[in-house]
């Protein structure tokens, strides 16, 4: 069994190397504006996940993955020859979408806001349904205490009227 940290730390080891490979020593036209963002690597240390993201439209975006498809060799060497493991790891590139998470995330709140200030304003001019104070004030309670002992003690029988 593999020790996380070591996993970890082969994992970040992996991110430094292909952003140092792919800026320093890929020559690829294709190749746009890529940010390699994280790296994971399975606890066997025989495959690894890169994660990046590319500035640019689609176009960019397919046209940088097809470049990290044909450079796949040379990082998968350079990574295996760095980390000095038995077997070098596979890389897979996946395209991290935070922008467009971040995006989306954005777009929801600006809605959530939206809303709580249209039930801001719908509140303003609210009334309420019944009485504004709908709870009993304790002046009105010792008055109300004070009316049902004065009622009691006219209506109890006497105590010769019992049969």
């Amino acid at each position: 069994m593999t020790d996380p940290a070591k996993v970890r730390r082969h994992a970040e080891r992996i991110r430094e190397l292909v952003a140092s490979v792919v800026r320093s020593q890929i020559k690829d036209p294709r190749l746009g504006m890529i940010t390699i963002t994280d790296a994971r690597i399975t606890a066997d240390l025989r495959d690894a996940t890169v994660f990046y993201t590319v500035l640019g439209d689609a176009a960019a975006q397919s046209s940088t993955a097809a470049a990290l498809e044909s450079a796949k060799g040379l990082l998968r060497s350079t990574v295996g020859k760095a980390l000095g493991l038995r077997h070098s790891p596979t890389l897979t590139f996946v395209l991290d979408d935070v922008q467009d998470q971040v995006k989306h995330i954005d777009d929801l709140l600006a809605a959530a806001r939206n809303a709580d200030a249209e039930v801001q304003r719908l509140a303003a001019s609210a009334k309420y349904a019944g009485e504004p104070q709908p709870y009993r004030l304790e002046d009105e309670v010792e008055d109300a205490e004070a009316e049902t002992e004065n009622a009691g003690t006219e209506d109890e029988p006497r105590g010769g009227d019992r049969p």
